[in-house]
């Protein structure tokens, strides 16, 4: 085989590589994987390692990596939602975008720049991270606050401005003389290719899907939503318009069809493996020569990208009638560029809108205030506190209306969070007349609970203050009712601070984090996928002819070796349980061991616990899993004893523990 034909493997081992490695990094990091592709085309590019040259071909790919971007940003959009948000979006969001492409733009033409590069570089600039704050927000709890919303509103904004972005970038590289008309010509071309392909697409499209579907063959689909796409894309760029726009436009075609969750799913792993390449490319295209020697001028774009368009939309919200601390909030979370902005100045690169030394500077500072963007919001709490007064009164008011409201509970159950699980939760509690108080950050769920007469506030329960004003110190137990493994580490760190002996059961999506769970000291973690598969597993073993005592058998099975603290509770289903029986008078009851207790420094089994009825259950240790307690386990101060009995086993056995 001659050499010609050779596929050099050793670069794209290297960029696999690289990657894979970075990519890990940052997910540990709880970063975007787009920062560690950027991160890896600045280590490999050509102007740092020279591990890869930068190709024309490599850069048309990439180019492939937008398409499927604006793609799916079609299949997202949502008339009813952009409705339900209509003050937000059109109103503060686009008050955002054009302000602070206006603001830059002026800047940077009293700088000297073109009229043209200031635009396209305030359009770039405009734009925030839609990837990195939605999964920031979602982490804090934070999506459905009054700040949470105000953010979601604009990014939708300017997710939609860049359409008209990508129109009017390529029409800015024009003569001056030119540039107007030019700019009406390209209005009045995108108005009629839009007008002939939403008309005329709308009518195809689903008989078209519908055509391909009947064939049942997954290979089809795949082709034709290919085929859409991409020729949509095409007919837009013969009409001298963008790629991206007619890959939108194909994403907002088919959101009208009943296939557009399918097509998503199918499209994902393209476009992510896509879209990793063009930032790939991005980050080769970044020169250290360049940079070190326009480092004054990264450094003053990262302030204005950072505390600068923080204070300019933190402004903005507060002339849309915001308190200052939802305001400032607001600012914390869209301070930072994004990902879209890779996209518009890779477009005006072409173009050679932009002079290289802006290019790259511009590129470095969004990166760069990207990276500070976790770690400033981790602290905006304590930022917003210091610079907004009213905060701390709003945060007073909200404390004592919490406090008010959990005045009159005593050997409660608090809530974390009112869904739909919590409400499950809260209508069986109350057919055991046991209170219950529950913590929610929906404001629209909050009030009409409060209407129908539920004991449910406004609070982050992942907050100190907010528990101890639910009243933390008088409650039975505490129950994590969403499944959010970071938000329960948060609530079960503060309940051991201040009342490390009280029950935490924690509810998850699956397996993946009860351990972790346990060893930071939940009482108990029920993953939602196995109680799931007991239950299709009971249906399909009673469908299936298996006698119904052996099914309930199975599943007891399954239950006692997964949750220790009901072992032994299920009998044969045969077995009476009248409300006088033993069964339903043993219970569970905790207690903390402090100093000077009698049981300091003794084993289960020098205790005799089984002559008072009265049986250990498990044995909770600050870091350490809890597990099935043994006769030779030695006790500490500190430890957390679940003890089963009766209730005069159970008073005996607590004074034989403290008192001996």
């Amino acid at each position: 085989m001659s050499s010609a034909s050779v596929i050099p493997l050793a670069p794209i081992l290297t960029l696999l590589t690289a990657s894979v490695l970075t990519v890990v990094l940052c997910r540990r990091l709880k970063w975007p994987p787009m920062l560690g592709y950027l991160l890896v085309g600045l280590a490999v590019g050509p102007h740092a390692l020279a591990l890869i040259p930068s190709s024309e071909d490599t850069v048309h790919l990439a180019e492939f990596g937008i398409v499927f971007l604006m793609f799916t940003l079609g299949l997202e959009f949502n008339l009813a939602r952009l409705n339900a948000m209509k003050r937000i979006v059109f109103g503060l969001g686009s008050t955002q975008v054009f302000a602070t492409a206006a603001v830059i733009a002026s800047i940077l033409l009293l700088t000297g720049l073109s009229f043209s590069a200031g635009l396209a570089l305030g359009a770039a600039m405009a734009m925030s991270s839609t990837a990195m704050v939605s999964k920031l927000l979602t982490d804090r709890n934070e999506i459905n606050t009054p700040h949470g919303r105000n953010a979601f509103g604009i990014l939708l904004f300017q997710d939609l401005a860049v359409v008209p972005f990508l129109i009017i970038i390529p029409v800015l590289g024009q003569p001056p003389e030119v540039l107007w008309t030019e700019l009406g010509i390209a209005a009045l071309t995108i108005a009629g290719v839009l007008l002939v392909l939403l008309k005329l697409g709308q009518k195809l499209m689903r008989p078209w899907f519908n055509l391909v579907a009947r064939q049942h063959s997954s290979e089809l689909f795949m082709l034709n939503v290919f085929l859409v796409t991409l020729g949509i894309a095409w007919i837009t760029e013969l009409a001298g318009l963008s790629l991206a726009l007619g890959a939108f436009l194909a994403g907002m075609l088919i959101s009208e069809t009943e296939y557009r969750y399918q097509v998503e799913d199918d499209i994902r792993p393209f476009r992510d493996l896509l879209l990793g390449l063009f930032f790939i490319t991005v980050g080769m295209d970044l020169n250290f020569h360049i940079l070190l020697a326009e480092w004054w001028r990264v450094m003053l774009l990262v302030l204005f990208l950072v505390p600068g368009k923080i204070a300019l939309i933190a402004g903005l919200a507060r002339l849309f009638g915001n308190t200052p601390g939802t305001a400032l909030r607001t600012g914390f979370a869209l301070g930072q560029g994004g990902e879209f902005a890779f996209v518009l100045l890779a477009l005006a690169a072409g173009q050679n809108l932009i002079p290289p030394a802006y290019l790259q500077s511009t590129l470095a500072a969004v990166i760069v205030s990207m990276l500070i963007t976790p770690v400033l919001l981790q602290h905006s709490d304590k930022i917003v506190l210091r610079l907004a007064s009213s905060e701390w009164m709003n945060l007073a008011a909200n404390l004592h209306q919490i406090a008010v409201r959990s005045m009159a509970a005593q050997g409660h159950v608090i809530l974390c969070g009112f869904g739909r699980s919590g409400q499950s939760l809260g209508r069986i509690l109350a057919r055991e007349n046991i209170p219950i108080f529950a913590l929610d950050l929906d404001p629209e769920k909050v009030r009409e609970a409060s209407a129908a007469g539920e004991s449910v506030v406004f609070g982050n329960a992942a907050k100190r203050e907010v528990l101890m004003a639910a009243g933390l110190m008088r409650a039975k137990a505490v129950v994590v009712t969403y499944s959010d493994t970071h938000s329960a580490m948060q609530i079960i760190e503060v309940v051991h601070q201040l009342r490390p002996g009280l029950p935490i059961i924690v509810r998850t999506t699956d397996d993946a984090d009860i351990e972790k769970l346990r060893e930071a000291g939940a009482a108990e973690v029920v993953a939602e996928i196995m109680e799931g598969s007991l239950m299709l597993a009971s249906h399909a073993l009673m469908l299936l002819g298996v006698p119904l005592n052996k099914v309930v058998k199975r599943i007891r099975e399954v239950r006692e070796s997964r949750y220790q603290l009901i072992r032994g509770f299920y009998r044969g289903i045969n077995e009476d349980f009248d409300d006088d029986s033993s069964a339903r008078q043993a219970r569970l009851h905790s207690l903390i061991l402090s100093e000077g207790d009698h049981a300091i420094g003794k084993s289960l089994g020098e205790l005799e616990l089984a002559g008072l009825d009265v049986e250990v259950r498990s044995v909770r240790r600050r870091n350490m899993a809890p597990s099935e307690p043994q006769p030779d386990f030695t006790l500490q101060a500190g430890d957390v004893l679940v003890l089963l009995g009766e209730p005069d086993g159970l008073l005996a056995a607590e004074n034989c523990i403290h008192q001996g």
